[in-house]
């Protein structure tokens, strides 16, 4: 019995021992444990696996650059020729994207690319007389619509307004009925001092305007320009408001509402021609022109960019027309010089020129909306401010320093 008792005993204590043995392991472990992973554990282990992330990013960044390059360099020194001109000419069209041929282009490759773009060939062209206030429309018989005839436009405001889609982009099409409505408005009278230009919106409500397109050139290092003032000769209003000295392309309307589109004016030779308003836009950029009772298309079947473009031109009637059109987007690649012609000729032009195109691209119209009833809630913020062409995603229209635009009848 005693034998029994003291079985019992001893297993009690070894349980017990067993126990307490168990429990100092664990508290042994656990200060092993949390001395092995404690803070600083946890801190290395983070910065193990950050390190691991932005090496996998940098070496995916570095694969999609090499490949961006190669993609380049297999462009330009590939089976086509006419293809890489037309990617390089639409990359130095572009103030932000200038240097990207250079990557894989000799400066002097890049120059006889950009050379070969302003060779033109000038064609002789039969453009339809048009006479008479009355007359709308482009210049198209009704045969061309299937014998159909369109419904006259509303040009109730002066304006008779279209747009166009084709395979590569969407045109808007103004003609301006009374030529001496239109005029080019500033964003400052004071240049020499002015530190920003306007949005064309804004522009036109201070002038009361009811229809405006983005004018001349500008300062735009980079893509970044604030079109504080313009560059070349510039006439508003009948005052000559900026001479810089630099020869551009001159587009004029004289005191006769005449549009004169030239190369190299001057100022003594605007004074001379009575010009009134007038803005200056680069070099090579006369799409038509009459001389002599004849009327010529400048052809530049080497210019290969597309991208958003803007022109003016005028009718033999006096009648102004004013195109923008979309580009450099999924749904609208862009417009080349001659598809501006080709619809410039279209609608009568017997007098036109391209203005300053790319993000400037903008047409504004006030009566847009409450003429063609518009859904406002198809419209981006732009366009329920006036802008007729949807702006690019993610920015704010430019601001510029001068517009061509239209006062109300």
């Amino acid at each position: 019995m005693g034998n029994m008792k003291n079985e019992v005993r001893r297993n009690r204590d070894n349980e017990m021992k067993s126990s307490d043995d168990q429990k100092k392991y664990r508290i042994v472990r656990t200060k092993a444990k949390d001395k092995k992973y404690g803070a600083s554990y946890y801190w290395g282990f983070a910065l193990r696996v950050l390190y691991r992330i932005i090496l996998i990013i940098v070496t995916l960044a570095l694969i999609v650059v090499f490949g961006a390059y190669k993609s380049i360099d297999t462009i330009a020194h590939g089976p086509s020729p006419r293809f890489r001109d037309m990617l390089v000419q639409m990359a130095m069209e572009s103030s932000a994207a200038k240097w990207v041929p250079r990557l894989v282009l000799s400066e002097a490759e890049v120059n006889e690319i950009m050379n070969k773009r302003d060779e033109a060939v000038v064609e002789e062209v039969d453009v339809p007389v048009i006479n008479g206030g009355d007359v709308t429309g482009p210049v198209i018989t009704p045969e061309q619509h299937g014998g159909e005839t369109l419904p006259p436009p509303d040009i109730s405001d002066g304006i008779e307004y279209y747009s166009e889609s084709t395979g590569t982009f969407r045109a808007y099409i103004m003609i301006v009925h009374d030529p001496s409505k239109v005029f080019v408005g500033i964003s400052s009278n004071d240049f020499p001092n002015a530190t920003r230009g306007q949005r064309i919106y804004d522009a036109a409500k201070k002038y009361g305007a009811i229809a405006a397109i983005n004018g001349g050139e500008f300062r735009d290092t980079g893509g970044q320009g604030l079109g504080e003032r313009p560059i070349g000769l510039t006439y508003s209003q009948g005052k000559c408001v900026w001479d810089d000295g630099t020869k551009r392309t001159f587009f004029g309307i004289d005191k006769d509402n005449k549009l004169i589109v030239t190369e190299g004016m001057t100022k003594k030779k605007a004074d001379e021609l009575g010009i009134r308003d007038g803005v200056s836009f680069q070099t090579n950029n006369v799409l038509i022109y009459t001389e002599n009772g004849s009327t010529y298309r400048v052809n530049k079947d080497d210019s290969l960019s597309k991208a958003q473009r803007t022109a003016v031109g005028q009718r033999a009637d006096g009648k102004f027309i004013f195109i923008v059109t979309d580009g450099r987007s999924a749904s609208s690649l862009g417009a080349t010089y001659d598809d501006i012609t080709d619809m410039m000729l279209k609608y009568g032009a017997i007098n036109a020129g391209m203005l300053d195109g790319g993000s400037s691209a903008m047409m504004y119209y006030a009566n847009y909306i409450s003429k063609f009833n518009v859904d406002v809630n198809t419209l981006d913020e732009f366009q329920q401010l006036g802008l007729v062409n949807k702006y690019k995603a993610f920015t704010r229209p430019r601001p510029l320093p001068t517009f061509f635009m239209v006062m109300p009848k």
